[in-house]
């Protein structure tokens, strides 16, 4: 189901062509999301997302789970881990609790965060460590 009222920083990461589901408010469903596609949770949902698409939890919705996706739109609460491959934007309604791992993060003031966070890494440079040239010692 298409959702079409979207503000405009949510907006920017969902293309038209794009297939959105969607978790209205007043509904809780508990399991597991994944496969392609973008994702809108306005309800309660609690489980495992895991998406290559987008994922936007908007303000008054709570997951309660780990959540894998491209990008990440956080207005509501998240209770549980996120990774955003690309971006995660926490909006300034936003609530998490749990770790955060990105590419590129984008914190609104008056958003609330507890947890470590991790961006700004290539995966494969994540984990090297390269030896400073001449420092006479090995490592």
């Amino acid at each position: 189901m298409a959702l079409q009222r979207q503000s405009a920083q949510e907006n920017q990461f969902l293309s038209s062509e794009t297939k959105e589901s969607f978790i209205a408010p007043g509904l809780t469903i508990e399991g597991k999301i994944e496969g392609a596609g973008n994702v809108r949770i306005a309800g309660r949902f609690k489980g495992e997302i895991n998406v290559k698409g987008d994922v936007i939890i908007e303000q008054g919705a709570h997951v309660s789970g780990e959540v894998r996706a491209e990008n990440i739109v956080l207005s509501g609460e998240i209770e549980g881990n996120i990774h955003a491959e690309s971006r995660a934007e926490l909006l300034e309604t936003g609530v998490l609790m749990g770790d955060l791992k990105a590419s590129s993060l984008t914190v609104a003031a008056g958003s609330h965060m507890r947890g470590k966070v991790d961006f700004g890494w290539e995966e494969r440079g994540a984990d090297k460590v390269v030896p400073i040239e001449g420092s006479g010692s090995s490592l």
